[in-house]
């Protein structure tokens, strides 16, 4: 792996991430986040690239979660008509590490990107 890499090649990286996410392709674009990261810390980058740089990290783990967590509910939506966050944070915890607040947070977002017709009704989730 390539331990230097010069402001331009960095940026052109970054945008190759951006694109990953738009095509919907967020394994891959951790892939590039983890070894930008590891690049970063050796560099002397400036803050708006490292910002740039985290700022893609968070945004396509976020998205990541989401596709794991839109597709456990497709399938549990043909099943059932809800299930509770304790209940669904332990079917995805083999596939996410993330907790139970992260979990109702992501599921937040996917009914505001309209990605989901379900309602949060306390603990749990009704599809």
């Amino acid at each position: 792996m390539v331990f230097f890499m010069d402001r331009h090649d960095f940026m052109k990286v970054l945008a190759d991430v951006s694109d990953l996410m738009a095509e919907e392709q967020y394994q891959d674009a951790l892939i590039l986040i983890e070894k930008l990261k590891e690049i970063e810390k050796k560099g002397d980058f400036d803050y708006n690239l490292t910002h740039k740089l985290y700022q893609l990290d968070s945004n396509v783990r976020s998205l990541f979660n989401q596709e794991v967590i839109l597709n456990q509910i497709n399938t549990l939506a043909a099943k059932q008509t809800s299930i509770s966050f304790k209940k669904l944070h332990e079917l995805i915890k083999n596939d996410l590490n993330i907790d139970e607040n992260t979990l109702r947070k992501e599921i937040e977002l996917l009914i505001l990107r309209d990605k989901i017709k379900s309602q949060i009704d306390g603990k749990e989730l009704k599809f």
